[in-house]
């Protein structure tokens, strides 16, 4: 399925499946704005296309790799307040036959992620996903890349530095409690 439409629609299709409702968000100058949280993106490389996936704030395709890369950001939900390992459990869902290759928690912003490196199977499809998910100021952070596993290891890195280049940049909860706001 090398650059077959069907296996962009399938690495696209995965990352929609794994991400909660993203909304009202907007790019300026690598700065992700959405609600009262601000997010600095980490480098993206040159080979990333920016591309519309429902359910993500940002989500990146790289054909030259046949990789997909998505960003979440959500805060306010009661139920977000569960251990990393659960929020990660919870991206993958709908996936079959996982493998866990590495588990970590690793600093990230300051705080702890939980960050998985897995194969899974999705609607049958062998693919290789890179997971980081993390919790600050009220905020799930969800950073998801997933490529066919023959293809995995040749954007996993640029996926790592744009993964590890995030940084909040505001106060989702204080802005929230002030205005009594949560996110749906």
């Amino acid at each position: 399925m090398r650059g077959s439409a069907s296996c962009q629609r399938l690495t696209i299709l995965s990352l929609a499946g794994v991400v909660a409702c993203g909304h009202g968000t907007s790019l300026e100058a690598g700065v992700l704005h959405k609600g009262d949280v601000s997010v600095q993106v980490g480098p993206v490389p040159p080979t990333w296309r920016r591309v519309q996936v429902e359910g993500a704030d940002l989500a990146f395709r790289d054909d030259e790799k046949e990789g997909a890369a998505l960003f979440d950001v959500r805060c306010g939900r009661r139920d977000d307040d569960a251990p990393l390992t659960a929020l990660t459990a919870h991206l993958v869902m709908g996936t079959t036959e996982r493998e866990i290759e590495k588990q970590e928690v690793l600093p990230f912003d300051g705080r702890e992620a939980m960050h998985t490196v897995m194969a899974a199977k999705l609607d049958g499809v062998p693919m290789q996903y890179d997971l980081y998910v993390a919790k600050k100021d009220g905020c799930v952070v969800d950073v998801v890349y997933v490529a066919p596993p023959a293809r995995f290891a040749g954007g996993v890195e640029d996926f790592q530095r744009f993964a590890l280049g995030l940084h909040v940049l505001s106060d989702p909860l204080s802005a929230g409690a002030r205005a009594g706001a949560v996110d749906p």
